[in-house]
């Protein structure tokens, strides 16, 4: 017996490796098991055209900002454009090496530039949101920097590990060296873009928001994560311009802010403008921003 078994060890072998594949049900003439996987949403023709031309579309606004418990006067930007964006190191994909890992997001730059007294403020904050919703749910960065006579600040949110990572730096005290963790949630900086890629599945009603980094930052404030009630009308004013407007109104009722983001019901929803109510020096005031001019330009790095 011995002997027959090492006269045939290779067919020994091959037999024991065969009857091994099939109790473990990976030989090729059987189905492997297939996990449902993500499909990418289709885009529309009008959506492709106007988003991935390789054009920005720069809007300019009239800005009223509140600061110091008074209302200043300035001018605010936004700025959209698509890019692609590599999710692991969550910056602009520039070579053709790294573009094959890239996937297409929003941009939006959000600039607000003011006087209050003696100081003048430049503040940008900058959002990457995922086009593809379905592959890439979660809004994947969130920049905000803070420029003023007194000094400078920056706050990055990063998505990461399942959860949103927040550092920063500022030449106040108290936020010298930030480094904390939020949990996976809607972020109200990524609001702006959701708008634009389809207002239609905007979030309603009473959720956990993680607040507006330019509005955390001018006030000191943490992004924890608030209530917030949102909503979404018809705009009933006359003070924005453009037809069949829509008002999304966004209340923390705990920390006594409202944004309201007004946009054009039809494609390409643009907004223009916006309203937010909160205390500066103990007066309830309200920062308002309206269009004044739309154009758009050949998008270059």
């Amino acid at each position: 017996m011995k002997q027959a078994v090492q006269k045939n060890f290779l067919l020994v072998v091959l037999i024991l490796a065969v009857g091994f594949a099939f109790a473990m049900k990976v030989t090729i003439f059987q189905k492997p098991a297939t996990t449902p996987q993500p499909t990418l949403t289709p885009l529309s023709a009008e959506f492709t055209a106007y988003w991935l031309g390789g054009k920005a579309e720069v809007n300019t606004y009239k800005l009223e900002q509140a600061r110091n418990g008074v209302l200043n006067p300035g001018q605010a930007t936004l700025i959209f454009m698509t890019e692609d964006f590599l999710p692991d190191k969550q910056v602009t994909s520039t070579t053709e090496t790294t573009r094959a890992n890239a996937i297409p997001v929003l941009k939006t730059n959000i600039s607000k530039t003011f006087n209050a007294g003696v100081s003048d403020y430049a503040l940008v904050t900058s959002v990457f949101t995922p086009i593809n919703n379905s592959l890439f749910p979660n809004t994947l960065k969130v920049s905000t920097s803070e420029q003023s006579w007194a000094g400078q600040s920056y706050l990055q949110i990063n998505y990461r590990n399942n959860a949103y990572q927040v550092s920063g730096k500022s030449y106040v005290e108290s936020e010298v060296e930030e480094s904390y963790e939020v949990p996976k949630l809607m972020l109200e900086d990524e609001l702006w873009n959701r708008i634009r890629l389809n207002p239609d599945k905007l979030p309603t009603g009473e959720i956990q928001l993680i607040p507006g980094s330019m509005a955390a930052r001018l006030r000191h404030q943490r992004l924890d994560p608030l209530a917030a009630k949102l909503t979404l009308t018809n705009y009933e004013g006359v003070l924005y311009p453009g037809k069949g407007l829509k008002a999304y109104t966004i209340q923390y009722p705990t920390d006594n802010r409202t944004l309201v983001l007004i946009f054009e019901g039809l494609f390409p929803h643009k907004i223009v403008g916006w309203e937010e109510t909160y205390k500066s020096k103990d007066n309830l005031l309200t920062s308002r921003a309206v269009l004044e001019k739309t154009i758009q330009f050949e998008a270059t790095r």
